[in-house]
């Protein structure tokens, strides 16, 4: 069995051991097995990594449908593209198991946990792995399902069960555009393989702005917006925090909120030829970015404030693959891999210090009592913040640079949302980590650095968080953009070409976006150490402030808008349909019949005589018809 095989398979594997016995397999072999699928399958990407030649490889599994002309194999595509996410999803991927062994040692559901992290990496694996759309299709909804399951996974709660549907509803609505668009690549291509959708689309004299592309592109962007949370498909990913903190890790950070940038990186070529498209993509990119960070200056629950921070961080992506910046897009993809789940991981231990307490009004000073954990949530602080010479400076001053090229105004709307990224993220920081300790005094009592199985996990992303700018180290730092260079052949039939940026003026945006975030981190730190300002409390926040941290009452717009219409309208059908259609006439033919058998059935009573009586008449009836018809014929 080939190593391409094994990598889905281990984690596939993992699952079913402890789906099928997760009551009967102890804790520790539970979080062994789940650990070692993954760090086994990691171990297979590595291999495949270094062993690449720079060839794509197809593997085909086996012929699962065809339908005239039309064939679907399941097949594995391992390119530059798949390697990095593989290598992306099944590193942190590992370091999260890791973490949920310390994390969820005390649940009582730990097997079925594990079981469940183990299906949601075969599913991204087969997601990124599949060499055509309908593979990356089912790892897409299976991602989705294991979503509904992880972040649901305390159901017992009544609010968390409303949140994981929430989330599998909005992906639902985004999984039907993305359908869409493959029934066009369908019909218009005559096949999903990525390689024969390419070879029609560069030899089918295509032009830029041809609207079958831009039908297909769009639909699939829809297909993105729902799993990779943009406007207006965004509202399921702060809500998704219900779950366990390793699974909002797991989603936020490296796999399935990534899978939108992922799909349309891999369809680069059609997109690169629907201009008006790429115009959509930037725009509710950046519309996205602003909005969710400007809602993250105010929220006052830890994974709250990281969960926005995701989706304004997805929406600078968005925003790099919209001005056809491919690879810095994807930079950004994997250095927000690193700081985003570090900073995740780290806001679960602080968590499992403070029993379970989520509002940072009540913390403060953790910094003594958890110094791994703050060190390293600086780590990442600094990182997401775009100060040098962290991970996310380089993949973050790519974006802006490239966006600059495209629209200055475009880019002044990305540094300030930069500004607001590290405003919001060091306040967080200062309140939590920073001043005199809020909580109650059992809660100090029992404040404690969290075990080696969550700490380690945190120190080796702390590490890459601080050095992951250097895989693509730009040459205006004396560097050779390896991964950039790694991943060109992806873009080949794309004519990716931007303007070369002036040095001097390079060197001017970096000052700029790094001068921005030193500004806001500078105003964190007066107003929430210097001043030592605390947030208010709920009921006394009012104003505008109000306005912003009840998130723009955008999901109250929606519940107004599209729940409460859906909901007459099913009660209407309930009510109104049932009773006129059901009722009145499915039931009542039914009672019709029903009387009109019992009266028939009276017709046999039994007695003989009755039964000769109705024959003699029935004979009469019949000769005096046939005379009546003989005499007038």
């Amino acid at each position: 069995m080939s190593l391409i095989t094994l990598i889905p398979l281990l984690p596939l594997l993992g699952f079913l051991i402890n789906g099928i016995g997760f009551r009967h397999v102890p804790k520790s072999l539970a979080g062994i097995i789940s650990t070692g699928a993954a760090l086994a399958s990691f171990a297979c990407v590595l291999s495949l990594f270094f062993g690449f030649d720079g060839k794509p490889q197809i593997v085909s599994v086996f012929d699962w449908i065809t339908v005239g002309k039309l064939n679907i194999s399941m097949s594995f595509l391992i390119d530059q593209l798949s390697l990095l996410m593989l290598l992306i999803i099944t590193g942190v991927g590992s370091l999260i198991h890791i973490y949920s062994i310390g994390y969820m040692s005390h649940d009582e559901g730990f097997g079925k946990f594990f079981a469940f992290l183990n299906l949601f990496l075969f599913f991204m694996l087969l997601l990124v792995m599949g060499s055509n759309y309908v593979v990356m299709f089912i790892g897409w909804e299976g991602v989705g399902l294991c979503s509904y399951l992880l972040i649901g996974f305390w159901n017992k709660n009544n609010n968390y069960g409303n949140a994981a549907r929430k989330a599998f509803i909005m992906n639902r609505i985004g999984d039907l555009g993305f359908l869409l668009g493959i029934f066009l690549i369908i019909t218009h291509f005559g096949s999903v393989e990525y390689a024969d959708v390419l070879e029609r689309v560069t030899d089918g004299g295509y032009a830029s702005g041809d609207k079958t592309l831009f039908y297909i592109t769009i639909l699939l962007f829809v297909g993105a917006m729902g799993k990779s949370a943009q406007i207006p498909l965004y509202t399921w990913l702060p809500d998704a925090m219900a779950g366990p903190t390793p699974v909002s890790a797991l989603i936020h950070a490296a796999t399935m909120v990534t899978a939108g940038i992922y799909m349309i990186i891999r369809s680069n070529f059609m997109y690169s030829l629907a201009p008006d498209t790429l115009h959509i993509v930037a725009w509710v990119g950046t519309a996205t970015a602003i909005l969710a960070a400007s809602i993250g200056l105010f929220q006052n629950d830890i994974k709250k404030v990281l969960a926005y921070s995701t989706v304004s961080q997805l929406g600078y992506m968005f925003m790099g693959l919209g001005v056809m910046a491919y690879s810095s897009s994807f930079f950004h993809v994997m250095t927000h891999a690193f700081f985003k789940a570090l900073l995740f991981l780290g806001a679960g231990s602080v968590i499992h210090a403070m029993s379970d307490e989520q509002d940072i009004r009540k913390m403060g000073g953790l910094r003594k009592a958890l110094p791994i954990t703050f060190i390293t949530f600086l780590i990442a602080t600094i990182a997401i913040s775009g100060i040098p010479p962290f991970a996310g400076f380089f993949s973050k001053d790519e974006i802006l640079a490239h966006v600059f090229e495209h629209d200055k105004v475009m880019w002044g709307f990305a540094v300030f949302g930069s500004m607001m990224t590290s405003f919001y993220m060091f306040r967080l920081l200062f309140l939590t980590f920073f001043g005199e300790f809020r909580g109650t005094h059992e809660q100090e009592h029992h404040l404690h650095e969290s075990p080696i199985t969550m700490t380690a996990p945190l120190m080796i992303l702390a590490v890459l968080s601080a050095a992951g700018g250097f895989f693509n180290l730009p040459h205006i730092f004396g560097g050779h953009a390896s991964l950039a260079e790694f991943m060109a052949p992806l873009f080949a039939h794309s004519n990716v070409e931007h303007a070369a940026v002036d040095e001097s003026l390079e060197k001017t945006l970096m000052i700029v976006s790094v001068i921005a975030a030193l500004v806001s981190a500078g105003l964190a730190y007066v107003i929430y150490v210097g001043k030592k300002t605390i947030p208010v409390a709920d009921e006394q926040v009012s104003g505008f402030q109000k306005v912003v941290y009840n998130k723009y009452y955008i999901d109250e717009l929606y519940d107004k808008v599209f729940v409460k219409p859906i909901t007459a309208l099913s009660n209407f059908f309930s009510s109104v349909f049932e009773f006129l259609v059901i009722d009145l006439i499915v039931e009542g033919i039914g009672k019709l019949v029903k009387a009109l058998s019992a009266e028939a059935r009276l017709l046999q009573n039994g007695t003989t005589g009755y039964y000769i009586f109705a024959m003699v008449l029935s004979i009469a009836i019949i000769i005096i018809y046939s005379l009546k018809s003989f005499i007038l014929g």
